[in-house]
């Protein structure tokens, strides 16, 4: 069965633990850029201590000497899962994926999922282009280079999943449910669809941390993931 990944996109210690603790039965937690910053190492060893899977989401790109330590850092640390982006290019993924060792599931992120085609056509200086193919030829590089999967939005996760065989890991945002708002995610789907496609891994925000039960919204989601 696919895994829920409750993001905690706070500010702060105490606000990320009072979600924490509001959910029981929460096995996975994402720490991003925000909380990470705010709070730094401890706070991943105090979840990792509660006996929480943790999924670093830093999109590391950067030189491969600096990803690696930084990938090692985080195995150090008990993180689980984290993310280097694909377009670091081939000796930073292979350097990455070197560093990670037997207990941290590497995943590169493809087109972020606030991106539309025009937008990423912008950004990388290149004719507009269907971005499930985009996703589809950096997702072969990551897996190609050692890494256990990748990041992609649901419209992605069949074709990849297709292409990049059954055992890869397919972590996928943008999800909500019928009726959410979808805030700045551009491509989204509900969990059972997601997990239709082939997503391993969903991970979910806002449509938990501002609800009014997050407890009940939680299970909502989890019910959906067969």
């Amino acid at each position: 069965m696919a895994e829920l990944i409750v993001a905690l996109d706070f500010p702060s210690r105490d606000e990320a633990l009072r979600l924490v603790d509001r959910i029981p039965g929460l096995r996975w937690v994402k720490v991003g850029s925000i909380l990470s910053t705010a709070e730094g190492p401890g706070l991943i060893r105090e979840l990792v201590g509660r006996g929480l899977a943790v999924f670093l989401d830093l999109k590391w790109h950067d030189i491969p000497s600096i990803v690696s330590g930084a990938v090692s850092a985080a195995g150090g640390l008990g993180v689980r899962m984290a993310t280097v982006h694909t377009l670091g290019g081939g000796a930073m993924l292979r350097a990455a994926a070197a560093a990670a060792g037997a207990g941290l599931s590497l995943v590169g992120v493809t087109v972020l999922t606030s991106h539309d085609e025009v937008e990423y056509a912008e950004l990388i200086g290149r004719p507009a282009i269907p971005l499930l193919d985009e996703a589809v030829r950096l997702g072969r590089s990551a897996v190609v280079s050692g890494l256990a999967g990748v990041v992609c939005s649901p419209w992605e996760v069949e074709r990849l999943r297709s292409t990049l065989g059954p055992d890869a890991m397919l972590v996928v945002p943008g999800i909500r449910r019928v009726g959410d708002a979808g805030g700045d995610q551009a491509r989204t789907a509900t969990p059972a669809e997601a997990v239709r496609r082939g997503a391993t891994h969903l991970v979910v925000g806002r449509p938990i941390a501002q609800a009014v039960d997050v407890r009940a919204a939680f299970e909502e989601f989890q019910s959906q993931l067969g």
